[in-house]
């Protein structure tokens, strides 16, 4: 069993977060899944939906797995002491690290992917890079792995990007069984980016 900490913060993108769970949660006797957040109570998402919080920062538990979705509450977010403060402690802990869409620039700012490899939104593909000036961006990524980061690029990527993750840590029939369950068509390119070229990026 691997403990997931899906990370919100006010603005997250909905399917930036539910995504992902739905394909974890597929696996219940493989992962367990909760809501992370600065503060105790309900965080709306940027359509208004609320989830529920299950641990709070100063909550001392580490985690196995860690989900940072996006949206627009990003860009408050990059300035954020308390966020910066817990991303880096438990990235630390950490075995799988993961963002969807404009997360990767909360990753970027904390210094979590200096010298790495990753991916963002296409549409915000700019202000994510300038929030990590070390990081090799890939503009052209359905996703990207590189070690224990996983980063995607937007909003329902991050489900192509979790199957991928349920790959490596179990195999390949895990995974399309799970995309089977939810009917969902996987993407299993991780190179396959329409939005790359739609943007101007490539």
């Amino acid at each position: 069993m691997r403990s997931i900490a899906a990370l919100v913060f006010p603005g997250f993108e909905t399917l930036d977060l539910f995504g992902p769970i739905e394909m974890f949660g597929m696996l219940p006797e493989e992962f367990s899944l909760s809501i992370v957040a600065e503060q105790e109570g309900e965080v709306a998402s940027t359509h208004g939906q609320r989830a529920c919080v299950d641990h709070t920062f100063a909550a001392a538990q580490s985690f196995d797995m860690l989900l940072v979705p996006g949206g627009p509450g990003t860009r408050a977010q990059v300035d954020n002491p308390a966020m910066m403060d817990w991303l880096t402690a438990k990235a630390a802990q950490a075995e799988t690290i993961m963002s969807v869409c404009t997360g990767s620039a909360l990753l970027a700012k904390a210094g979590l992917l200096d010298g790495r490899k990753a991916t963002s939104n296409k549409m915000s593909f700019a202000w994510v890079k300038e929030q990590g000036p070390d990081v090799d961006w890939v503009a052209r990524a359905r996703w990207v792995e590189d070690g224990r980061l996983f980063t995607s690029s937007g909003v329902s990527a991050g489900m192509d990007m979790s199957l991928s993750v349920i790959e490596r840590l179990h195999d390949k029939d895990t995974a399309r069984k799970v995309a089977r369950y939810a009917e969902y068509t996987w993407h299993e390119d991780a190179a396959h980016d329409p939005f790359a070229e739609h943007y101007g990026l490539t």
